[in-house]
């Protein structure tokens, strides 16, 4: 296996999880096996607990792992299915190391962060290795170089590269080239002391990707590459894409990067045939026609807490040669403003996920918009709880129906707690995670829509639609069209008597790609434009 080690200096918000899946991308369409690790400095366990507007999303793996959205790039960008061995946290790590120690591994030598903390974080990265999946292994360390607590990792990778040999694992340094606009000119100082940093623990990078609003000049080039001690041909532009993330494995293609990483890794192999890939782009950002949704949610300050949501419909509008205009609408302003005044001549409404009461009234409003004034409506996890609410409520006349999440003592209680969950104590990975089969429908929109009788989709929820309401509910129109194979559980709803109104417990956005959008969000654009 060759090893491919991401770090980034200056800030933070760089790219360097784009940079990584972008070059992933190449590196397949040249015909090799990829496979993306992310490695977080952070001391939570995973982002599994944090609030989606300081972390952003959190992105759920086949196998239930809770991870960072990154891993949500590495797998649009790229072939690779993903486990939770692709993510590792200092959490993980010290996790790891703690217990081992208390079971007496380490013989009653002092744990110390060298060499036990990294030898952890080497046999991580080694683990892939023995999976035996892929040619390539890009690894991504989190943070900015000079972090305190990203210095074991560095050191790990330092080790690492010395034990694989440098034709085996090379450094990728992602940095910023910022534009003084009162100077005229780019600067590179910052890149000078944020590789003096690396240089300081023994790191030397072989590439620099530099983010940059103004083009890299070749003055600019040779003052990188002179004080950097990288060659000019290996210093990269990566300026801010204009229209789409989806550009970026093209710009970096126009610089060379796959073919450096290949020549320094001695891979040889055909330059990546990226046609259809330019195809894609090219119907992302020069549709024919347009159409507006309104995503109505509770985390609209941060662009990245539905960040898989998003980059799906952007998928399935490309797809449709359609392009999206996101109406980011905060579920608060509707509760005090009315649904009317943010929802209006809007194309279609999505609902996304969620947790806690703030803003779901407000949910509850653009539910019923859509449903009375027969608006297409996608539901996602919360989103299908929320349309289900609002059916009992305004349809089947179960006054103050809701979830016993958001009402513990609410009289209709259409959402309720799994029975699993009832015992559960510690709110890290304990909810109901991961792939899990559903059974469609025959007949049903949503039987239509996957074109097949049996699914799996992601899940990450506590709650579920509670079956005591199932037949006062179906016969006003309710449908159920998607169950667990037992039948236990519902996955997915439908109303009778509306064109277009699908909701799911699952999270449909982690499968979708831009070479294959999730045929949920396909019709859901395409019943859209209608």
């Amino acid at each position: 296996m060759k090893y491919i080690f991401v770090t980034g200096g200056v800030v933070s918000s760089l790219g360097k999880g784009l940079a990584a899946a972008s070059l992933g991308t190449l590196l397949e369409h040249r015909g090799l096996r990829v496979t993306l690790q992310k490695l977080d400095p952070y001391l939570n366990v995973d982002p599994g607990t944090m609030n989606p507007l300081q972390h952003g999303e959190v992105y759920v793996l086949a196998d239930g792992a809770e991870t960072d959205l990154d891993l949500g790039h590495y797998e649009r960008f790229t072939k690779c299915v993903l486990t939770r061995d692709n993510n590792l946290t200092s959490g993980q790590v010290y996790e790891t190391v703690l217990a081992k120690e208390r079971r007496g591994d380490y013989l009653g030598k002092t744990v110390q962060v060298i060499p036990h903390i990294t030898d952890e974080i080497k046999n991580r990265i080694r683990t892939l290795e023995q999976a035996g999946n892929a040619d390539v292994l890009i690894t991504e360390i989190g943070g900015t170089t000079g972090d305190i607590e990203g210095l074991p990792f560095l050191e790990a990778i330092r080790q690492f590269i010395l034990q694989v040999g440098h034709e085996n694992a090379i450094l990728l340094h992602v940095t910023l080239v910022p534009y003084i606009k009162a100077a005229g000119e780019l600067k590179t100082k910052p890149t000078q002391q944020s590789v003096a940093k690396l240089r300081e623990i023994g790191l030397q990078p072989e590439v620099l990707i530099c983010r940059t609003e103004k083009p890299l000049e070749e003055d600019v080039r040779e003052k990188l590459s002179l004080y950097c001690n990288v060659p000019i041909s290996s210093v990269i532009e990566a300026r801010d894409v204009e229209n789409s993330i989806y550009e970026f494995p093209l710009m970096l293609q126009a610089e060379g990067l796959d073919e450096k990483v290949c020549k320094l890794l001695h891979l040889e192999t055909p330059p990546a045939d990226m046609e259809r890939w330019k195809m894609i782009v090219h119907s992302i950002v020069h549709p024919s026609r347009r159409v507006k949704i309104a995503v109505v949610g509770k985390y609209v300050e941060l662009q990245d807490a539905y960040k898989s949501i998003y980059e799906s419909l952007c998928h399935a509008g490309g797809a449709n040669d359609c392009g999206v205009d996101l109406e980011i609408v905060d579920a608060e302003q509707i509760e005090a403003e009315g649904a009317e005044i943010f929802l209006n001549g809007v194309g279609g409404i999505l609902v996304p996920g969620g947790f806690g009461d703030r803003g779901t009234e407000g949910k509850v409003a653009a539910a019923r918009y859509a449903r009375e004034n027969k608006i297409p409506f996608l539901g996602i996890c919360l989103g299908m709880q929320i349309a289900t609410i609002e059916f009992a409520r305004n349809v089947c006349g179960l006054e103050g129906a809701n979830s016993t999440e958001f009402d513990a003592a609410t009289p209709h209680p259409v959402i309720a707690l799994l029975d699993e969950q009832k015992e559960v104590a510690g709110k890290g990975g304990s909810m109901r995670l991961g792939s899990w089969p559903a059974v469609l429908k025959a007949g049903s929109l949503a039987h239509k829509i996957y074109g097949q009788a049996e699914i799996a989709e992601r899940h990450r929820h506590r709650y579920e639609f509670n079956s005591t309401y199932r037949a006062q509910m179906e016969e006003k129109g309710f449908i159920i069209s998607g169950t667990s194979p037992n039948g236990s559980l519902v996955e997915m709803i439908e109303h009778r008597d509306h064109p277009w109104f699908v909701a799911v417990q699952f999270h449909p956005e982690f499968l979708s790609k831009p070479e294959a959008p999730h045929p949920l969000f396909d019709e859901f654009i395409r019943a859209s434009l209608g």
